[in-house]
């Protein structure tokens, strides 16, 4: 089959087609024929700093496609099912025709949007599903009277973040947001009040009249840290994604906050016993999907994966000026 990978870490001239064997399922897996894929940061950083290990490294980590084959101990799917999933950053990844993948932690293919567009949803929506109801341990229908920080807001995961608090919780949501165009886009999201990280983002909150219970540090969460400290409410919660070189963790102390990491690849990384809420939180976006409750994020998108089209995403991820998703089509 056909693929995209590199074979040392660089720019994005480093990826190239290659040829190889289809993935050999395992007893858990589904073998799916990829239809559609999207970009996120974590392509990029693996790209530029991670060597590939023997042979190259496909990336890769949103499809949607058809089940093409089952393992022996599959009891979810059948052949001819519709999926969407984000994968397992420890395994092969989906630029490729065929990705196998543990049916775990794939749903069902929301059946308003084509493979192309589905692509775009899996892994944002994990990681801002997780964010709130694992990370900071909201209910559905909680957070009534409180607020929510969302730092960079107009991204893939800001974007399904904002929707799923106004959706799910009774939060008001804060989204930051720099240019007029990612301004207009985070309310178009739902967001209740829209500041600018470049500014002073702690009065900016101030002027709104809210203290922030909760904040979702999803971009330079090192640049923002002393504003984050300054206009949090006493005993709040932060969440982060991103990889800062060193946080002043006893900055936290005197308001007694909690902070978390978020990495939607653990569960699958280490086969935790709850590995399947993922499936049943994927079916969950689908559903609301389907409903109108959630609507699509896509922002960028390309009907075939080609390897200039690929490259291009790179280099847009790079320059930090995507807003919501960038997918391409397969093969």
């Amino acid at each position: 089959m056909k693929a995209i990978g590199y074979n040392a870490a660089g720019n994005a001239d480093t990826l190239e087609i290659i040829e190889m064997d289809q993935p050999v399922v395992g007893p858990r897996d589904l073998l799916v024929a990829v239809e559609g894929i999207s970009v996120n940061p974590v392509d990029v950083k693996l790209r530029a700093g991670v060597e590939p290990e023997g042979a190259a490294r496909v990336l890769g980590f949103d499809a949607a496609g058809v089940v093409t084959e089952t393992g022996d101990e599959v009891t979810g799917y059948k052949v001819g099912d519709a999926v969407y999933y984000a994968g397992d950053v420890t395994r092969a990844g989906t630029n490729a025709e065929f990705h196998a993948v543990d049916e775990r932690i794939v749903g069902r293919k929301p059946a308003s949007l084509d493979f192309v567009d589905a692509a775009g949803l899996p892994l944002t929506s994990i990681t801002a599903w997780e964010m709130l109801f694992d990370a900071f341990r909201l209910t559905e229908g909680g957070g009534s009277g409180q607020t929510l920080l969302v730092i960079g807001g107009a991204g893939g995961v800001g974007s399904i973040l904002i929707q799923l608090a106004k959706a799910l919780t009774g939060l008001t949501a804060i989204a930051t947001a720099s240019r007029p165009e990612t301004q207009d886009w985070v309310r178009k999201m739902g967001a209740d009040h829209v500041v600018d990280h470049r500014g002073d983002l702690a009065a900016q909150v101030a002027d709104l009249g809210l203290v922030p219970t909760y904040v979702a540090a999803l971009t330079a969460t090192d640049q923002h840290w002393p504003a984050i400290i300054d206009l949090i409410a006493p005993r709040g919660q932060i969440a982060l994604i991103d990889d800062p070189e060193a946080l002043d963790i006893k900055a936290a102390k005197p308001k007694a906050l909690s902070i978390h990491w978020e990495f939607m690849f653990t569960r699958s990384m280490f086969g935790t016993e709850d590995i399947s809420a993922q499936r049943d939180l994927l079916n969950r976006v689908a559903e609301m999907i389907d409903a109108g409750t959630l609507q699509s994020t896509v922002t960028e998108r390309g009907d075939a994966l080609t390897i200039e089209a690929l490259r291009a995403a790179h280099l847009k991820q790079e320059s930090g000026r995507v807003i919501g998703k960038q997918v391409l089509g397969g093969f």
